[in-house]
């Protein structure tokens, strides 16, 4: 009985110290891990900005292309109405 209790007190004397031996360090660890994962979080809400930007400025890109091509259509059109009437 003696040795029972002399064993569960040994087991749990590891347990307590194990448990209690390098907190400081892992603690660092997961402050440096929230602090990478706070930069990523900022990364990401850049770049998601910057893509929205992007986006933006092609589709008024492309509003602008079509604009232009049917600027260009009504400017043939009339050049070749003048051209019909004009004849030798």
């Amino acid at each position: 009985m003696n040795k029972k209790v002399l064993m569960i007190a040994g087991v749990a004397m590891t347990a307590l110290l194990g448990g209690c031996a390098n907190t400081t360090a892992l603690e660092e660890s997961v402050a440096n891990l929230g602090n990478k994962v706070d930069q990523l979080s900022a990364e990401v809400s850049s770049l998601k900005a910057d893509q929205n930007k992007l986006a933006a400025d092609v589709k008024d890109t492309k509003a602008a292309a079509m604009d232009a091509q049917a600027e260009a259509k009504r400017a043939n059109d009339r050049l070749d109405n003048m051209a019909t009437r004009y004849k030798k």
